[in-house]
């Protein structure tokens, strides 16, 4: 992909440019604030500088709130009742409990409940929640699997295995070799459509390990709304992370 660059109010924008089938001019800011711009090969250069151009100061301003809002806080966390969290697209309000029994984490009625016998164990608390969390992202993600799979079996795609790891600036990879999807364990912070999309995207990748025009033909015929998804990641669930 060509990089390029426009100035907008006295500064400089730096995009990169994926030629591809698509009906209109793109354009996404991923989580690691790398801007991408898709357009046919049909579209001149000049228009697409023009475009970028025209949508600088929604450029500039979410770029800033991907500066100041990154999904990799979880130190500022203080896990006390009140504070709001994500999970499969909804948002849930955290009420701290304390018990005398198994000390567990629950969502119920639109709250996520963290039971505790300390509610000052700042350790435990955070321990609890993210054990919470892997434990339903890896339940959500193998069922997507599940779903996703017989999609791309026919044409001779082997089943990979599902792994988490907590990532800076992709949603999942394919490791080709390792036969094995990663994926970003804040994924589970998404719609579940959008889980769906990122394990779609990286098992073509084991058809096609690039993003060439094949491996697009392919995602489109599997999923003809795909940018869709995408741009839920992208332009929603990142900002509110």
């Amino acid at each position: 992909m060509d990089k390029h660059q426009i100035v907008y109010a006295n500064q400089t924008i730096e995009f990169e440019i994926e030629r591809k089938k698509v009906k209109n001019v793109n354009l996404n800011i991923k989580p690691d604030m790398t801007i991408m711009v898709s357009a046919s090969e049909k579209v001149p250069l000049s228009f697409i500088y023009d475009f970028v151009k025209s949508k600088g100061a929604w450029i500039l301003k979410n770029v800033k709130t991907f500066e100041n809002v990154q999904p990799y806080k979880q130190s500022e966390r203080e896990y006390v009742s009140g504070e709001s969290y994500k999970y499969l697209g909804k948002q849930y309000r955290l009420r701290v409990e304390i018990t005398t029994e198994e000390e567990r984490v629950k969502y119920y009625r639109g709250f996520i409940i963290l039971m505790v016998r300390d509610p000052n164990d700042y350790a435990r608390k955070a321990k609890l929640m993210d054990d919470w969390y892997r434990e339903k992202a890896l339940k959500v993600f193998e069922k997507s699997l599940y779903k996703q799979y017989p999609l791309v079996q026919k044409y001779g795609i082997k089943k990979p295995k599902i792994d988490l790891r907590l990532m800076k600036a992709r949603w999942g990879s394919a490791l080709i070799d390792s036969d094995t999807i990663l994926l970003n364990s804040e994924l589970i912070k998404a719609p579940k459509h959008c889980i769906d999309y990122v394990v779609l995207h990286e098992l073509i990748h084991f058809q096609f390990n690039d993003h060439k025009d094949s491996f697009y033909n392919m995602l489109f015929s599997l999923m003809p709304d795909w940018e869709k998804r995408k741009a839920i990641l992208d332009d929603e669930i990142v900002r509110e992370l």
